[in-house]
């Protein structure tokens, strides 16, 4: 009997929640995407001149609201387009309701809306937000005009900035094409700009009212206020072009440039029990590593270090130990016992990671951290507490936290943090965007690093935590949703290609060591039955593993070996990874777009077996943990492979 398949959704999302539909819209040489409300992907021909313009209504825990939309109205002419709607978004606390306009003609365009608090409406942050693109951006020229009427002429930054690069801003120029400028104009309050690199988004977003002013701050109930967006350009604009089907995309491969990061997995201290009940799976998935947490807060560290230890003999990977001080002692007396207790289990580290719990805690630029011990004390303490063990430093958190509150590296022999696409954002496009930013993170961090080894991780597309809130979301219903600790395309193709996209990007970057989700749970490679739903999972009690499963152990199994130089024409379609295997080159490539995509390759010689991580092979997949090391499709040439929406190929030399 043929195996039940899975629905394509759960096949590529892990959940069935619909992403919303969008549209393109187009006012002669300008073009548009209309998604859920906002603007998105705003071009001159083939020129991103903003990445969105959208009206954002946020929570107390920086928590984006989802809108409800009605009275949508769109037209559409040959010249010129127009949208209006109205939107609510309300929880059981709140509510606030706004009109929307949008009119885009004659190289100008217009988003304005009128909002109107329903109730008294705790916030963090309502109103227009616009975001750069990091293309012909990042570290090019800029004309900022603030609030009071001072044109000063500066770049936006090339390496990530930890703080606001600009202040008080009415509008932005910028040079988007050889005689064309495009000025952004935003009014009805003052505005102000952060590097959105820092959580990996890949933009620079410009943003209504400054940190500097109190927050969360209430609007009045029934108090109307006003803002807009226009963008303009000056210079002859080009004439409209129809769209051209999308060709392959070139993937080269060329020499050896480097080696593979080592890649582990996290096991967080609540997944410790679960991760040795699948000990077996975790062992053949072979990682080099386990970030394991050591969490000085929690009274059963003991019993999670024991835990931890038999862990580490079942699988025959070494331990890397994510220690958290509580920071109410000094240093020295809080570290004493959580090493005695790592003694007492007979756990031997192969390194250790140290952070005190208030830099769990994001600090927005220009506020006061809480009081606690200076990181070289915290150091010296670890150096004395565990004598002769790899020491590291930086944050559990987001890059963000690392870039505001820089380690001193010279203490240290690595540096760490950690990432999550989720942050800001996380419908699909989204979340692979985030891509596009990681090499600037790479090269921004190895700037700071004092030249130690940088280590990443453990990451995935769910949020460890929420330094900015009192928790991470809540995620019931599976849907894609900011800053939740469950993300149901972890369990999909959408997670694999994403993962392997990671990977590649920070290979690339020359990377040492490189961590990913985790072993089972929300962020895991093996399926646990959980108190969320997982869909197929939960009814199939063949399915043992995720997709994202394969490409974890396939890399590990590479890590410090030869990385090859691999060249995508298009990264933002196609991501490609490729080292030298036993027989030869092993090349790796992700889908990271929802429509069938055509890689040409060159520089493959000979032979090879191509293996597909797909919507045929999900239910195959999902039930070999083996799947993987079997006879793959026989390649006579390696020429142009088709990969279907998010699909991960291994193209491997044939022996």
């Amino acid at each position: 009997m043929a195996a039940k398949q899975p629905k394509r959704a759960i096949k590529l999302f892990g959940t069935e929640v619909p992403e919303p539909k969008v549209r393109t819209l187009t006012a002669g040489a300008v073009s548009a995407v209309f998604d859920n409300g906002a603007l998105r992907y705003i071009r001159l021909g083939e020129t991103e001149v903003l990445r969105t313009i959208a009206f954002l209504v946020r929570d107390e825990n920086w928590g984006t609201f989802n809108p409800t939309i009605s009275n949508l109205k769109i037209k559409q002419s040959k010249s010129e387009f127009s949208v209006s709607y109205d939107a609510r978004c309300a929880d059981a606390k709140r509510a606030i309701a706004y009109r929307a306009e949008i009119t885009c003609r004659e190289g100008e365009l217009l988003f304005a809306a009128t909002a109107r608090p329903e109730s008294d409406f705790l916030t963090n942050r309502t109103g227009f937000i616009v975001l750069h693109p990091l293309t012909g951006v990042a570290g090019f020229p800029v004309e900022v005009e603030h609030v009071d009427g001072r044109k000063v002429k500066d770049k936006f930054p090339a390496i990530v900035n930890p703080i606001q690069p600009f202040y008080e801003i009415r509008s932005l120029k910028h040079k988007v094409a050889p005689g064309i400028f495009a000025t952004c104009r935003m009014e009805g309050d003052t505005f102000e700009m952060e590097d959105h690199r820092n959580w990996t988004d890949a933009s620079f977003k410009t943003y209504v009212r400054p940190l500097a002013l109190p927050w969360p701050y209430t609007l009045q109930r029934g108090v109307e206020f006003k803002q807009s967006v226009r963008l303009s350009f000056a210079g002859k604009l080009p004439k409209a072009k129809a769209a051209g089907k999308a060709k392959p995309v070139d993937v080269a491969l060329g020499r050896p440039a480097g080696v593979m990061p080592a890649i582990g997995i996290g096991v967080p201290a609540a997944e410790a029990e679960h991760a040795l009940a699948h000990a077996a799976l975790i062992r053949q998935a072979a990682p080099r590593h386990l970030v394991c947490e050591a969490d000085g807060r929690q009274p059963g560290l003991p019993n999670t270090l024991a835990t931890y230890q038999r862990l580490a003999k079942a699988t025959g990977c070494d331990v890397t130990l994510e220690i958290i001080l509580p920071g109410r002692q000094a240093p020295a007396a809080e570290l004493a016992p959580i090493a005695q207790a790592v003694a007492r289990a007979g756990l031997v580290p192969a390194a250790i990671a140290v952070s005190p719990a208030m830099d769990l805690r994001g600090v927005l630029p220009g506020s006061k951290g809480p009081d606690g011990p200076t990181l070289e004390e915290i150091y010296k303490a670890a150096r004395i507490a565990f004598p002769g063990v790899k020491l590291g430093g930086g944050t559990y958190v987001f890059f963000t936290e690392f870039n505001r509150k820089r380690p001193p590296a010279a203490l240290l022999d690595f540096i760490t943090h950690t990432t999550s696409p989720i942050v800001h954002a996380a419908d699909d496009v989204s979340v692979m965007e985030t891509l596009e930013a990681l090499p600037y993170v790479i090269q921004s961090a190895k700037a700071l690093s004092g030249g130690k080894a940088y280590w990443v991780g453990p990451s995935a597309i769910a949020a460890r935590r929420n330094p900015y809130g009192a928790s991470t979301a809540d995620n019931p219903g599976n849907n894609r949703i900011c800053l939740a600790d469950m993300d149901p395309r972890q369990r999909g193709l959408f997670g694999a290609a994403w993962n392997l996209g990671y990977v590649a990007a920070f290979a690339a970057g020359g990377l040492a060591t490189l961590s990913l989700s985790a072993a089972t749970g929300p962020a895991g490679l093996v399926y646990r039955k959980a108190g969320f739903a997982q869909p197929y999972f939960d009814e199939e009690p063949a399915a043992l593993i995720y997709p994202l499963y394969h490409v974890v152990a396939g890399l590990a199994a590479a890590s410090g070996g030869k990385l090859l130089a691999t060249k995508s024409a298009a990264p933002g379609r196609i991501a490609a990874l490729a080292h030298r295997g036993k027989a030869g080159p092993v090349l790796w490539l992700a889908n990271l777009t929802g429509v069938e995509q055509a890689a040409k390759i060159a520089g493959f010689n000979g032979r090879a077996q191509l293996h597909l991580l797909d919507e045929a092979s999900f239910v195959a997949a999902t039930k070999d943990a083996g799947y993987f090391a079997k006879d793959g499709k026989a390649l006579k040439k390696v020429g142009t492979i088709a990969l279907p929406p998010y699909a991960v190929a291994r193209v491997s030399a044939a022996g």
